[in-house]
């Protein structure tokens, strides 16, 4: 069963356009797929066709194969398909990432993928987009969600990191390869030797031929020897947990970084050392603002707190929706387990 609003239609493969005839990140294939960015939640293999942002092209092709058809074109370029004029703009979320705007007839729709309105030290800044109907994510569509600024965040992994080498213990990083790694690295540049688990590195690498600078970086592997990683840095994604190779590190300390760790309890629930609250996704605050400032008149809400947010934004005078899709931090924490598990030993 399908909903067909102006432009747009949420089908069982996705969300539609019909008079472009392409799917904005389907989950299911397609003959033609618009990408927002390269997580594995919302760029799916199995399409005939594939249209991105520059900066995520090589991003695609690393992960779904560089055999893929691919196009891509860099924010702000507009391209018309079928008649319907399309557009990507910054989304803030990680490397590449876009929110994809369609106009067709004057009227325009907002898809937003992931974003995050709070800028950071390594991607490009979320841009506020005017239009008559914005779909927007909720992943922490709660008002108990507000980020720290990311020069205080700085501070804080680069405390963590000399009270470790005070006590002779290797600090280890856990996010997923895509976005939160880099931001890792972004954030702990010029605090000490940093070494990457093998799926961050060659993915660093793709990001690194398409002319993006990100900061040096080793490659963490099992034949260096325990001296030379002690008191120093790693960054792993979160399938490492429990291997062979985290196990032979030097008096680990192991630390989550992604945003659920801003409620205490997960940080018990995981068997690390720390966590961190360091998201890609906007906070409550983000959310709101990005809602506000695109003044659309109807707001379809997707992954996450939808049903809280949602009712939010009804209360105060927007009209919205639920709109329920396969995006989500389950499908990408289970998609980006299958990604990094071949190396996680």
């Amino acid at each position: 069963m399908s909903t067909e609003i102006h432009l747009i239609k949420f089908t069982k493969k996705g969300i539609y356009c019909p008079q472009g005839k392409f799917y904005l990140d389907p989950w299911y294939p397609v003959d033609y797929a618009i990408i927002s960015h390269g997580h594995a939640d919302h760029a799916r293999w199995g399409m005939k066709r594939y249209l991105c942002m520059d900066d995520s092209k090589a991003i695609l092709q690393h992960r779904l194969g560089a055999g893929i058809t691919i196009e891509s074109m860099p924010y702000g370029k507009e391209l018309t398909i079928n008649e319907v004029k399309v557009s990507f703009h910054p989304a803030g979320h990680v490397i590449g990432s876009a929110q994809i705007r369609l106009e067709h007839k004057g009227y325009v729709v907002v898809f937003t993928g992931d974003y995050k309105t709070q800028p950071d030290f390594l991607t490009t800044p979320f841009e506020s987009i005017k239009c008559n109907t914005f779909i927007t994510e909720s992943t922490f569509g709660l008002p108990i969600y507000n980020w720290k600024s990311e020069e205080d965040l700085q501070r804080e992994l680069q405390s963590w990191v000399t009270t470790n080498q005070q006590n002779y213990r290797t600090s280890v990083f856990l996010g997923y390869s895509l976005g939160k790694a880099q931001r890792l690295m972004s954030l702990l540049n010029g605090c000490d030797d940093i070494y990457v688990h093998r799926s961050i590195h060659n993915l660093n690498n793709a990001i690194s031929e398409s002319g993006i600078k990100l900061p040096e970086t080793k490659l963490w592997s099992a034949d260096l020897d325990k001296k030379t990683l002690q008191n120093k840095i790693i960054i792993a994604p979160p399938a490492i947990l429990g291997s062979r190779m985290l196990k032979r590190l030097p008096n680990p300390a192991t630390a989550i970084c992604s945003g659920w760790m801003q409620i205490r309890g997960n940080r018990r629930w995981q068997a690390v050392d720390a966590g961190f609250a360091v998201s890609d996704h906007a906070d409550w605050n983000g959310l709101i603002d990005a809602v506000k400032s695109s003044e659309a008149e109807q707001v379809y809400v997707t992954h996450g707190s939808q049903a809280v947010f949602s009712k939010y934004l009804d209360e105060i005078g927007i009209k919205a929706d639920e709109l329920v899709t396969e995006y989500g931090d389950e499908v990408l924490a289970k998609a980006e387990a299958e990604t990094d598990k071949v190396t996680a030993e």
